[in-house]
């Protein structure tokens, strides 16, 4: 059985097309299941720096010390992230930008971030206080976890409760590291 020349290229096409929708079926972003991100959540109020506390270690972040977040509200709706830590390893600092959107109604704390091109996590505000000075965020799962707060520390009782809160979510607290300020 013979193929023709534009046969082949159209199957090759086709497969490549396939493949790609399939990747990037896989890396669709969705809320944990069991998780409810904060609803009533005021963008304007979130954007500015947030201290990283606490968190569940992942090789983008190994290492990383004085770890911060700083978000501002792009004009088309966005989040425009910058992300910085100091490598004590290296004795520099390192910095990621990227971009979060909501992933339906902006009253909803539930975004999906990218910091390398068309790949997006999850970024769910599970916990969030009512003057907006401590924040729960969990990943696609909760093999992703950071404390935040937009102080570089809190008080002890505050600080567990928060971790507290977090077990009762699912959170493992077993792999939580605290983030040297």
């Amino acid at each position: 059985m013979r193929f023709s020349r534009s046969s082949l290229i159209r199957t090759a096409a086709l497969t490549v097309v396939t493949a790609g929708v399939a990747a990037l079926y896989g890396c669709a972003v969705s809320v944990p299941k069991g998780i409810q991100p904060v609803a009533g959540f005021d963008a304007k109020r979130y954007m500015g720096t947030w201290y990283e506390l606490a968190r569940i270690e992942h090789s983008f972040e190994k290492g990383l010390t004085q770890v911060s977040a700083q978000y501002s509200l792009n004009d088309d709706g966005t989040v425009a992230v910058v992300n910085r830590g100091y490598d004590a390893s290296k004795k520099e600092w390192r910095q990621a930008n990227g971009k979060a959107r909501f992933l339906s109604d902006p009253s909803v704390a539930a975004l999906k971030v990218s910091f390398f091109g068309p790949f997006y996590g999850g970024y769910n505000v599970v916990s969030l206080d009512d003057q907006y000075q401590t924040s729960l965020v969990i990943g696609n799962s909760l093999d992703y976890f950071w404390l935040l707060s937009r102080s570089k520390s809190i008080p002890e009782q505050q600080f567990r409760r928060l971790l507290e809160k977090a077990q009762s979510l699912g959170v493992d607290l077993s792999q939580v590291q605290v983030v040297p300020q």
